[in-house]
Order: C-alpha cells, then sequence, then structure tokens
C-alpha cells in the first residue's frame, strides 16, 4: 500500500495557514465543522465558472468571515453586487442565521496556482481534449510565468482505454521534502464518459527571501527582549 502525506498538511505551521480559523468547545465543534463543509460545497458549486482557488472561513461571537480567492472577482460579485448579496443570504441561511461578510481577493497569477491549474485541466478533459495536450500546455504555461517547477499527474481511464493508469509529466525542480520551499499544491476531478480522472498539480513557487534590513531589525528585537527577559527580577519563590 502507498502511504502518502497530503501536502497542505505536511506544511500546515511552517508555509501554509488553515483554511478554518476558529476555536471552538467541544459542543460546538461538529456544527462548525459541517457548516464550514456546507458553505465550501455551496460556493464551489455555485462558482464553478469564477476560478475559485481557496475558500477561507473565520469565525468570531456571532458572526462569519468568508474570504473568497478567485482570479474572475467579476464574476462573484455581480451585476452591482447582486450575486454576492444573494451568497451572503445564502451563507448566513446555512451558518444559522449568523452575521456573514464576504471578502474577495482576486490572484493575479492563476498560472501559478496549482488548484486552478489542475481545475483547467479538469475542464479540458471533460470537453474531451487529449490529456497529454492539456498536460504539455499546463506544464509550458506554469514555467512561462515564472514557476521554478511543475509536476502534473492525472489518473483514471484516460482518452477512455479499458484499463485506468497513471500519466504525469514535470519540469523544473519540485522538492517536496524540503519545507521552507512554497509548494502549492491542488487536486481536482474530472466527470468524463469513461469515469472520473483525478488530476494533480504541485508547482514549486519562487523562494521569497527576507530583506536583510529586515532580518537585522528583526534579530535586534530579539536580542533586546531576550536582554530585557535576562535583567528582569527572579520571582519570590525562585529568590526563597
Amino acid at each position: 500500500m502507498g502511504q502518502k502525506v497530503n501536502p497542505i498538511g505536511f506544511r500546515l505551521p511552517i508555509s501554509r495557514d488553515w483554511s478554518s480559523r476558529w476555536y471552538a468547545s467541544r459542543q460546538e465543534f461538529p456544527g462548525y465543522l459541517r457548516a464550514d463543509s456546507e458553505i465550501r460545497g455551496y460556493l464551489k458549486s455555485k462558482l464553478r465558472t469564477a476560478a475559485v482557488s481557496k475558500i477561507v472561513i473565520e469565525r468570531a461571537w456571532n458572526s462569519v468571515r468568508v474570504t473568497i480567492h478567485t482570479a474572475r472577482p467579476g464574476m462573484v460579485i455581480g451585476r452591482k453586487g447582486t450575486e454576492i448579496e444573494n451568497l451572503t443570504k445564502d451563507i448566513s441561511r446555512i451558518a444559522s442565521g449568523k452575521q456573514v461578510k464576504i471578502d474577495i481577493f482576486e490572484i493575479k497569477s492563476p498560472d501559478l496556482d496549482a488548484q486552478l491549474v489542475a481545475e483547467n485541466v479538469g475542464m479540458q478533459l471533460e470537453r474531451r481534449i487529449s490529456f497529454r495536450r492539456a498536460m504539455k500546455k499546463a506544464v509550458q504555461t506554469a514555467m512561462d510565468g515564472g514557476a521554478l517547477g511543475i509536476k502534473i499527474r492525472c489518473s483514471g481511464r484516460l482518452g477512455g482505454s479499458e484499463i485506468a493508469r497513471t500519466e504525469w509529466y514535470r519540469e523544473g525542480m519540485v522538492p517536496l521534502h524540503t519545507l521552507r520551499v512554497p509548494i502549492d499544491y491542488g487536486f481536482a476531478e474530472a466527470m468524463t464518459m469513461a469515469g472520473k480522472i483525478g488530476i494533480k498539480c504541485w508547482i514549486c513557487k519562487k523562494e521569497v527571501v527576507e530583506a536583510p534590513a529586515a532580518r537585522s531589525r528583526r534579530g535586534s528585537n530579539e536580542s533586546e527582549r531576550d536582554e530585557k527577559g535576562s535583567n528582569a527580577p527572579a520571582p519570590a519563590a525562585a529568590a526563597a
């Protein structure tokens, strides 16, 4: 049996953040989790053609903030904001009548977003375009867009064949075990006449290097904090 680790969960505390940011008690946790799943499913089905990459949900006491990362913000907002008003009402109903605020975050480079690349390949497969042509085009577009490397993999009855198989292409560097390297991961499914085809995509982006001035400033702040901590008077219990 193959033992695989989800690339996003593998990097959660280091270079990735959670898609649901809230804290709940043991009694409230199942309801919140179910509501988050329903909200994401509703938005993905409603905004299927809007190129939605990620949906971040944050909760406060009686409010829910939903941040939609999309490459086509105009389709999400709608004409004169009518679409976003309908989304707010529907999400509020799913969230048990809580106050809902929707934020739109535009993705400047959709060719470097792994989720959007995988969904784009899946849409081409549903339109009966050759899987090799779709994969090679996605690889070339990502490399032209400035990616350091890309790996894309399709599994299923490719080309309508009787036996399922896996095909993949890779170009550039994709170091999956180097945690400091920002690797984006996306997964999508294509419903074809022959069955369901799964598409996985890994994109290695350029590592963001901290400026020397900011690094020295952060180091001086940490040293000052350490000095203050070392010079602080000892607690009474320790002194005794």
